[in-house]
């Protein structure tokens, strides 16, 4: 992690305010709909103190924007419980469990090698964000909903045995061990449009024939964690399933959308079964820790194309994660314009 990363933590001046959701959802009426949004104190308890880029205001952020549009009451709202050991334990490793479980009682402050700090309810907090992307995975597999969005969620850079990168545990391996162990869904599309490579997703299925891995970011010889060049394309059988786009700092809507047609034919080419897509909004231009210039056109250009795929390919089925974005109201854009992608709403 290099200095000025350290440093944007360190004076980063993100609100650490807790939004009760009651006052927020009181005029949010919501019938039958397709899509699940995973919004909760529980799930918005998932932050770090002292003024850290990644605060619990961010949900609170969202939400305003998405309820200000009507986009909430398209959805059916739904709280996040707590992940089992026994389902944290299919992607991670049992004593990386136990780490962070007994963190807080043995005096620990970080628990990586400086991204990822303790705080107060950490485990509880982390085990919430994986119950939700479970609960959610519940919903949609037993034809409850089509679609699903979890803001609070997404944490792509949490390896098996350790902590990284702002994620604690990773909610999305979880659901993709889960899909194959429970539910016996193989062959699953991950789409990553976070602005840092997903590199707690890649390493660990870099092997895996049936992990079909899409993901654009900023190029990571400028930018954490350093990973994700275009020639890593999967190993042995797996080889050619993996799909690496970097872009050079300071690129944008256009860069992005000239892009978007190898994603397109790479999932065209592998058909999954079931897509899962990590929406983070630190793309955006003016987000305090990446160089790319984005607008919310490109989450709404990949909301929309996502679900074509969805329908075509996975009987609409989409899981979709907020991941990372530390400018409030650039979040509270993007997201809402993946939401207003997935209701059907652009």
């Amino acid at each position: 992690m290099n200095h000025t990363r350290r440093a944007l933590i360190r004076t980063s001046a993100a609100t650490a305010l807790l939004v009760t959701l009651p006052r927020m959802l009181q005029t949010v009426q919501a019938g039958d709909t397709n899509v699940n949004l995973y919004v909760d104190d529980n799930l918005a308890a998932y932050g770090f103190p002292d003024g850290h880029p990644l605060g619990i205001d961010r949900q609170g952020a969202f939400l305003r924007e998405a309820v200000r549009r009507g986009l909430v009451a398209r959805t059916t709202q739904r709280a996040a419980r707590e992940a089992l050991r026994e389902e944290l334990i299919r992607f991670h490793r049992d004593d990386y469990v136990q780490l962070v479980f007994t963190a807080e009682t043995r005096g620990l402050a970080l628990l990586d090698d400086g991204d990822t700090p303790v705080f107060p309810g950490v485990y509880r907090a982390s085990a919430h964000v994986v119950g939700a992307a479970l609960d959610g995975l519940s919903q949609v597999m037993d034809g409850h909903c089509l679609r699903s969005l979890q803001p609070i969620g997404g944490l792509h850079h949490a390896g098996r045995g350790h902590a990284a990168g702002f994620c604690v545990f990773n909610d999305l391996g979880v659901v993709i061990e889960t899909l194959r162990r429970v539910y016996g869904v193989s062959r699953v599309g991950y789409l990553d449009i976070d602005v840092h490579h997903g590199d707690g997703v890649f390493y660990p299925f870099e092997d895996d024939p049936d992990l079909i891995f899409a993901d654009i970011h900023q190029d990571g010889r400028t930018l954490y964690p350093g990973t994700g060049r275009e020639y890593e394309t999967g190993k042995g059988r797996a080889e050619g399933t993996k799909l690496n786009i970097e872009l050079p700092p300071f690129a944008g809507d256009a860069e992005f959308m000239e892009a978007w047609p190898r994603i397109e034919a790479h999932f065209e080419a592998f058909q999954p079964e079931f897509f899962i897509f990590q929406c983070g909004a630190d793309g955006l231009k003016g987000d305090p820790l990446a160089q790319l210039q984005y607008s919310p056109a490109t989450h709404a250009h990949a909301a929309q194309r996502l679900v074509m795929l969805a329908d075509k390919f996975a009987k609409g089925r989409i899981m979709a994660f907020g991941g990372g974005g530390y400018d409030r109201t650039n979040l509270a854009h993007a997201w809402s314009a993946v939401l207003a992608g997935l209701t059907g709403e652009i």
